[in-house]
């Protein structure tokens, strides 16, 4: 794994997701990061952001027809995804809740290096709300 320069964009962007729940995306990211360096580029984000995934320090969240979405990646707290279908959302779901998948269920000889699940359904809130 290679090393990402640090720099004050990047130390930048770091903090907004490693502070951030709500998995934004990189026009998300420019906008917080320009509260604290107006000068920033959407394309220095992009770049940042394609970087920091390469070195597993975040993690991407895409759905087809939407913005790709960016988690940081909390030592020693694994956790993965439920997606509502009906506003987007992303919630995290910890990895204590979920059942162990049997190892026997995978192919022999198979060496798992990360493992990336996502529930989609339909949020509380777009369940309150009526229908049109």
């Amino acid at each position: 794994m290679t090393m990402v320069r640090q720099t004050k964009q990047r130390a930048a962007v770091i903090e907004v997701l490693r502070t951030s729940r709500a998995h934004p995306d990189a026009a998300g990211v420019h906008a917080a990061v320009r509260e604290q360096l107006p000068s920033v580029s959407l394309g220095t984000v992009y770049r940042t952001l394609d970087a920091l995934v390469r070195d597993g320090v975040l993690v991407t969240i895409e759905r087809a027809g939407q913005a790709t979405r960016y988690d940081y990646r909390h030592e020693g707290e694994e956790h993965h995804h439920a997606v509502c279908r009906g506003c987007g959302a992303i919630f995290d779901v910890e990895v204590g809740a979920l059942p162990y998948l049997p190892r026997a269920a995978l192919p022999s000889g198979f060496q798992v290096t990360d493992v990336r699940l996502e529930f989609m359904g339909i949020c509380p809130g777009c369940l309150e709300r009526p229908s049109n």
